[in-house]
């Protein structure tokens, strides 16, 4: 299990540059548009993703800031932005090297962001959840590019593994 999730922490932050990196090419007005996503535009969509990581790092932790409202814009520029998500994985990174198994058979007490219970939740589970959840919405940032550009990149956990060398693959001929 362990080993599964390192490679899913590296990937969420191949796929975020990846993903960033074609967001950059964008001009500021298509960036910003409201294009019918449920956080609207690449820009609100890419501040959840942050918001995201950020509330569920602060559950694992108890460390780091942590927004109340899930479509908060916290950073109204890009460069920021991107910055802001580059040391986040480094964070995500560097808390799932420091897990074992026996960390990941464990759970953790948290409340949610909309409502005022405390829940107990299984950590390995959760931490699939994280990982699950960027996928979710990196496809549609993928999908307004797509629209907005007629291209984006490719995000593909076996890409990944491909030019990572790992996942188990040999290449024949």
């Amino acid at each position: 299990m362990k080993a599964h999730f390192d490679m899913l922490a590296g990937y969420n932050r191949w796929a975020n540059r990846r993903l960033y990196d074609a967001a950059a090419e964008l001009p500021n007005a298509d960036y910003r548009a409201d294009h019918g996503a449920f956080f609207k535009s690449v820009h609100g969509t890419l501040n959840h993703l942050l918001v995201g990581d950020r509330i569920w790092m602060r559950r694992f932790t108890g460390e780091g800031e942590a927004p109340d409202r899930l479509d908060a814009i916290l950073f109204e520029e890009f460069a920021p932005l991107r910055e802001a998500r580059a040391s986040e994985d480094e964070r995500i990174i560097a808390f799932v090297a420091g897990l074992d198994e026996e960390k990941l058979a464990g759970t953790f007490r948290y409340r949610r962001v909309t409502s005022p219970e405390e829940y107990e939740q299984a950590l390995a589970p959760a931490l699939a959840h994280v990982f699950n959840h960027q996928t979710h919405h990196r496809g549609q940032v993928h999908a307004l590019l797509t629209a907005i550009t007629g291209d984006a990149p490719p995000l593909d956990l076996l890409l990944f593994q491909r030019e990572m060398g790992t996942g188990g693959m040999l290449q024949v001929a």
